[in-house]
């Protein structure tokens, strides 16, 4: 296999360093050869999402030309790896040159998970981690990239780890990227459903593969009292 590129969303560069960390630490162990480009910067999600399509075709060709010589783009962040795989050839459909370099980089685009298991053929990352915990299935990963089964089946081999339902684990959590902050009252009547599905769990910690998600719910629990912890799954598989 030829290196991996590693892409870093904003979010975790900025406010989520340790998941950046974690997966290093997961490539390492795995024997993953992989590089970080230093000139790599936002994926234009927050761009697309504001329908600013020229700024987004702009950060979406600089992408491109730092990351299609790769064989395998890597992102622990699914609503990044869908901006990639989808926005991408839209934003360039009507210059054909860079539709087609977009589509080339859409194909090799993977979400963390996903590529652990599906490119990698890896369900057990041998770690160990003591918890009673809960799967938040966040929207970008489940519904856009139709990625379910991957985490699943990541942790339910990490050793100590009891996995608990989640009631409305596939339900949006209420951030949506623009829309918590358009919508915050709506956005947080439904993380107060969420928080409550958590509570009502008997879990200790809630996992998830969104660092948008988590910063939404680990942000209303925390202002709102609800005792608990709020993961990213590589976190999880990162322990020793």
């Amino acid at each position: 296999m030829k290196e991996v590129a590693l892409f870093i969303p904003c979010l975790v560069d900025q406010l989520l360093p340790e998941i950046g960390t974690s997966v290093v630490k997961i490539f390492r162990k795995l024997g993953v050869s992989f590089v970080y480009d230093p000139r790599q910067t936002c994926c234009g999600q927050p761009l697309v999402n504001a329908g600013d399509r020229k700024g987004a075709s702009q950060v979406a060709k600089h992408f491109i030309s730092i990351f299609e010589g790769s064989e395998y783009i890597v992102a622990p962040s699914g609503s990044c790896i869908y901006t990639v795989k989808e926005h991408y050839p839209r934003l360039l459909a009507d210059e054909p040159v860079w539709y087609q370099r977009a589509c080339g980089v859409s194909e090799k685009a993977y979400e963390f998970s996903q590529f652990l298991v599906a490119i990698l053929g890896v369900s057990d990352v041998d770690t160990r981690y003591e918890a009673r915990a809960c799967l938040h299935e966040s929207c970008a990963i489940l519904r856009q990239l139709g990625v379910s089964d991957e985490p699943k089946t990541l942790l339910k081999n990490v050793e100590g780890l009891e996995l608990t339902p989640l009631n409305d684990a596939d339900v949006c959590c209420g951030f949506g990227g623009e829309f918590a902050v358009d919508y915050p009252d709506i956005s947080e009547a439904i993380l107060k459903d969420k928080a409550n599905n958590f509570k009502a769990s008997g879990a200790d910690i809630l996992i998830l593969g969104e660092p948008g998600c988590l910063l939404n719910i680990r942000g209303y629990m925390s202002s709102n009292g609800v005792n608990g912890h709020v993961k990213h799954i590589a976190e999880i598989l990162a322990s020793e």
